[in-house]
Formats: C-alpha cells, sequence, structure tokens
C-alpha cells in the first residue's frame, strides 16, 4: 500500500452507553475487590471468592482495553479501498478498483441493515461500522456489496468524484 492515498480515516467507538455499561462494571468489580479484600468485609450476601473477583475484574478490565483499541481503518488510493477492523485484522483488506463496479456515500441503518455495529453482516452485505449512520457502499462485480461506515461523508463523496472526474 505504498501509493499515494487519497482519503484517510480512522474511527474509534464513540457510543457513550458503551463506555457507561463498561466503566461501571469495572467500578463494581473494583469496589467488590476493595471492601472484600483490602477491607475485609463481605461483598453481598453470596459472596464471590476472591480469586472469582480478581478474575472477574480482570476480564472486564481486558474487555474495556480491547474497545479502547477497537478502530476502522480506511484508506482509499489509486489501486482501491483498503480496510481494516483492528485488532481482529492486523494486515489491510484490498479492494482493487477492477473488482468494484460501484461506489458511492449513503445513508444506512447500523441495527435495522445489519445488526449494529462492528464487522456485521446484513441482508445488505457486509458492513465494517463503529459509529454513525452514513457510509461508503462498495458494489463489486460479484454482486456482492459491502459498507464501510465513515464519520467524513463529505470529504469522502468529494474524494470520490475526483477520481471518477480524473478518469473520465
Amino acid at each position: 500500500m505504498e501509493t499515494k492515498g487519497f482519503f484517510k480515516e480512522t474511527q474509534r467507538y464513540k457510543q457513550w452507553w458503551i463506555w457507561i455499561i463498561l466503566l461501571c462494571i469495572n467500578g463494581l468489580f473494583f469496589y467488590g475487590i476493595i471492601k472484600q479484600i483490602i477491607i475485609g468485609e463481605q461483598w453481598g450476601d453470596k459472596p464471590m471468592s476472591n480469586t472469582g473477583l480478581w478474575v472477574a475484574f480482570g476480564f472486564t478490565l481486558l474487555l474495556t482495553i480491547l474497545f479502547a483499541c477497537f478502530r476502522l481503518e480506511t484508506r482509499i488510493t489509486d489501486e482501491g479501498v483498503y480496510v481494516r477492523f483492528f485488532p481482529f485484522q492486523l494486515t489491510y483488506k484490498k479492494y482493487s478498483w477492477d473488482e468494484i463496479s460501484k461506489s458511492y456515500v449513503r445513508r444506512y441503518h447500523p441495527i435495522g441493515e445489519y445488526g449494529g455495529w462492528g464487522v456485521r453482516y446484513g441482508r445488505k452485505g457486509k458492513a465494517y461500522n463503529v459509529s454513525g449512520n452514513k457510509g461508503l457502499q462498495l458494489e463489486f462485480v460479484n454482486g456482492k456489496c459491502l459498507l464501510i461506515g465513515t464519520n467524513k461523508p463529505i470529504e469522502l463523496e468529494e474524494v470520490l468524484n475526483r477520481m471518477k472526474k480524473s478518469k473520465q
């Protein structure tokens, strides 16, 4: 991927409710550790073992760190569209312009069309999205579709229009 880039975007999960849920769960187990292990009082009517508390806290902390690491990276060059959903994809997946029959920016319904955010499969094909409701729709020569979410729909549309004009 050493060609000149026309468009670059990196997105992260911004849904405030996800972060509140994760932080509350972490805080709850942290409180349990303080109360039961440090102070020495049982936490709850049927307390979890000290080891169980540590394991549960460690698991929720790792889950929170994992969510903080999630990022959707999109690159558009004269060779094609590159996308990766880190940390699940360490390398970019390339979609060359030769295999793309149509590309455009559109509004979509993340839950209705794809069942939410992330790497999703819906009735309209595959989607990579982390927030918002606008994305780059790719339609392939083989009839398959891919939607890549974007928080820069205007900039992306301008890049696609410039590229279409330069190919004419």
